[in-house]
């Protein structure tokens, strides 16, 4: 008899997620890239160098130059199971170099910052996204694995999924949000069952206001960090608060855009109470684009706190972020950075993105002389905010950007830009008078959207 109950159940359930799935309709959205660089440099030191790469010294020839074809396919489903009821997920899939060695899972680094799987899993297929939209009566709900870490404006924003739990409420114009991200478990499972602490996980608590206005609208994040998992290993957690004011307007021609990132707790807190070091960090930009057809000019001012050498406090935190990628050379993350490495100085300076401990000032112009068309040219400087105890110059360098994108169908654009980057004193390191070298890059992008 309990055989016959369990197949008719199974039968009933069968009909059942049937049922249901004839009444999703799917709505799929994506992009597709291949690119190809040139990168004349990925050594501006005159000599060979050694750099630490994670928590490995390897050796950086200098005078090496690197070309490669590299390709990314990011597609995004939707299931709506009834209106106000969605399934949202997305997928990574061969994000590789073309013909290169594969990705074992040993390389520094193995894992890819901005997708919820390693190197490895992303060359093949990868599941980034895929958590629950609920619009409710009283308000929206959006539960499991999604986009985190971009609030805001696009600086200082390093998008990666995880595990998440949102809501929010809208009485036009102000939304208010709440947030909590699960950014590392720890605890004891069948996956981790050799852990033998209990609290040394990583939590991220949120909430977020924003005012909608014409034109524009003005917004407040507060993010409370809690980070336990040194305690294991170090007896310390990390906490602190981050407060992130920001706002976009549009007056007139002018595009404005603005934030500013205070960060302030406990870098080190040790369970002890002895021995705790500081934290308090700024970031902040202003940038502006100006529209007059078929011409637009451009600027921005960036700005990322430095460490000073003390060891009481540690200013050097925050970042201009993975997603604002400034130049085609100088803090790059996205295409250098993440497909050809850090471009490296003496005493394991760093070119690429994301920015840190800097001032950044950018002018730019622009030409779209028909609809298909843009061509933009960038001048930009950069010099450190803090100077290393023994290095002796703060000079990042000047850096000029020639980039065309051409769209040669409402989907269908591609991409070619010049960087050429006049390599400032500051990666001379700590020597008095080294050789660097200047360096540029030549990359082309055909991309599609659908």
């Amino acid at each position: 008899m309990k055989k016959i109950w369990l197949l008719m159940l199974s039968l009933a359930l069968v009909m059942a997620y049937s049922v249901s799935a004839f009444a999703v309709d799917v709505k799929v959205s994506g992009e597709y890239y291949a690119a190809g660089m040139y990168l004349n440099k990925t050594n501006v030191a005159g000599t060979d160098v050694y750099a630490m790469v994670g928590k490995k010294e390897i050796p950086v020839k200098a005078d090496l130059s690197t070309a490669f074809f590299y390709q990314r396919m990011r597609v995004k489903t939707d299931f709506i199971v009834s209106p106000g009821l969605t399934l949202v997920t997305r997928f990574d899939a061969m994000e590789r170099i073309w013909g290169g060695t594969r990705n074992t899972e040993s390389e520094t680094p193995s894992l890819a910052v901005d997708s919820a799987g390693s190197r490895s899993e992303n060359e093949n297929i990868t599941m980034d996204w895929a958590y629950i939209n609920y619009q409710s009566p009283i308000g929206t709900f959006d539960v499991g694995y999604m986009n985190s870490g971009s609030t805001g404006t696009l600086f200082g924003n390093s998008s990666k999924p995880a595990g998440r739990i949102k809501y929010g409420y809208s009485i036009e114009p102000f939304t208010i949000s709440l947030a909590y991200t699960k950014t590392k478990e720890q605890s004891f499972s069948v996956i981790n069952s050799s852990a033998y602490w209990t609290d040394a996980d990583n939590d991220l608590y949120g909430i977020e206001g924003v005012y909608k206005f014409k034109n524009g609208r003005a917004g407040m994040n507060v993010n409370y960090y809690r980070y336990a998992d040194k305690r294991p290993t170090s007896n310390y957690k990390k906490t602190y608060f981050l407060f992130t004011p920001y706002a976009t307007a549009k007056i007139g021609p002018v595009a404005l855009q603005a934030e500013l990132n205070y960060a302030t707790g406990k870098n080190q807190e040790y369970d002890n109470g002895i021995g705790d070091q500081k934290l308090e960090s700024i970031s902040g930009w202003i940038d502006a684009t100006a529209t007059f057809t078929p011409i637009y000019v451009g600027a921005t001012i960036a700005y990322v706190s430095g460490d000073d050498p003390t060891t009481d406090k540690n200013e050097g935190v925050l970042s201009g972020g993975n997603d604002w990628n400034p130049c085609l050379i100088m803090f790059n993350y996205y295409d250098v950075a993440n497909w050809a490495g850090n471009i490296y100085g003496y005493n394991s300076s760093v070119v690429t993105g994301p920015m840190n401990n800097a001032w950044f000032y950018q002018g730019r112009i622009g030409v779209k002389p028909t609809a298909e068309l843009d061509a933009m040219l960038s001048v930009s400087y950069a010099s450190a905010d803090k100077k290393p105890y023994t290095f002796t110059k703060s000079d990042y360098g000047w850096e000029v950007d020639l980039i065309g994108t051409y769209k040669i169908t409402k989907n269908l654009s591609y991409m070619l830009g010049f960087g050429y980057l006049f390599t400032g004193d500051y990666f001379k390191g700590n020597f008095v008078a080294p050789e660097l070298n200047d360096d540029f890059i030549v990359i082309n992008k055909l991309t599609l959207t659908f």
